[in-house]
């Protein structure tokens, strides 16, 4: 079976095609990053604009990419505008419905449908946030459940428990900002460009994270966060010692944020029991992140799964990946369905 994946839930526009069993034929991700620095975040309207010119062309790459990944040389004309003729008709299409941004999502579960009615196949609606557990799982479908999984990005911060695909438990979330939104905002603030978590952490790199005393939110209660203090406590370390750089800035605030996520994760393993941990969202790209759970979850004998970089950030394949197992063991969707710009992501 051949997936079509495609996503557009905020900024980047996507499109892989994906087998079955996991493997990744092709995934195309054209970012919008430059159109948005400029304003120091996504702005909905310019996101979807640019989504309306991108889309189709990106779907086109990713076939051809994919029909020649496979070997397949397709016989079936495409019947869509835009798309090449030769490539093969996919077996499904997967393409997110929420959460995300209302106008945005439009465009890529619109394509999703239509692409669907034209070449008779199903059409499967998938949560962008389910989506990003099944990236970890595309890089390591062997993982022991169950898994204590961290969901960190612009928009999420959410801790959970998955003891099988599609079988996922809420464990702590944040109460105000979420991870990637502190980072992008404290780099405005410090002067850095957008999106804020790459470019913190290439200032951290030469600066001395324990220069500023930061708070450490909520560190000892539960499994919930809260970051919106943190960012004040950052702009009050600032005004009172001027003379503090930039770098220093950066490694402070970064190490603090770290610090929170790693200690809520290594909580929830501990009472829930968790036989391993795992990374997902756009934060998860954050390399001391990375190496500091890792090494946590190294002192205890726990795996600590890591998706690759570019699967950390928002793409198509994992769309798809979820897609596929939302085909297997619920069905496809009906095209009556509606995007839901904040639609959780299904609990037990």
């Amino acid at each position: 079976m051949i997936i079509l994946g495609i996503e557009t839930s905020c900024d980047e526009t996507a499109a892989a095609v994906v087998t079955g069993n996991g493997e990744i034929l092709s995934s195309v991700v054209s970012s919008q990053v430059d159109l948005h620095s400029v304003y120091g975040g996504v702005v909905p309207e310019i996101a979807s604009r640019a989504h309306i010119e991108l889309l189709i062309p990106v779907v086109d790459q990713a076939l051809r990419a994919g029909a020649t990944a496979s070997g397949v040389k397709g016989a079936t004309a495409s019947g869509v505008k835009g798309i090449s003729a030769e490539m093969a008709v996919p077996d499904v299409v997967a393409a997110t419905v929420g959460p995300g941004l209302a106008g945005a999502l439009l465009v890529g579960a619109s394509v999703g449908k239509a692409l669907s009615l034209a070449w008779g196949v199903p059409f499967v609606g998938v949560n962008h946030l389910e989506g990003h557990l099944f990236a970890a799982l595309l890089d390591h479908p062997d993982i022991k459940f169950p898994v204590a999984v961290l969901l960190v990005s612009g928009g999420h911060t959410l801790l959970m428990s998955m003891d099988a695909p599609g079988n996922y438990r809420l464990l702590g979330r944040t109460v105000d900002d979420a991870a990637g939104e502190a980072f992008d905002k404290v780099a405005r603030y410090i002067g850095l460009s957008y999106p804020g978590g790459p470019a913190i952490e290439n200032a951290s790199r030469g600066g001395d994270p324990d220069s500023i005393e930061l708070p450490r939110p909520m560190m000892e209660r539960g499994l919930d966060f809260s970051f919106s203090g943190l960012k004040t406590a950052v702009v009050r370390a600032v005004q009172a010692h001027p003379e503090i750089g930039t770098e220093d800035v950066a490694a402070a605030f970064q190490k603090a944020i770290v610090d929170v996520l790693c200690a809520k994760v290594m909580r929830a393993v501990v009472i829930h029991g968790a036989s391993s941990v795992c990374l997902a969202g756009g934060v998860a790209a954050n390399s001391h992140l990375r190496e500091e759970l890792t090494e946590q979850c190294d002192a205890i004998g726990i795996p600590c799964y890591l998706p690759s970089k570019e699967m950390c950030t928002d793409n198509a394949a994992m769309i798809a990946a979820a897609g596929s197992w939302q085909l297997e063991h619920i069905g496809p969707s009906s095209l009556s369905i509606s995007i839901d710009p904040s639609m959780p992501i299904p609990m037990l």
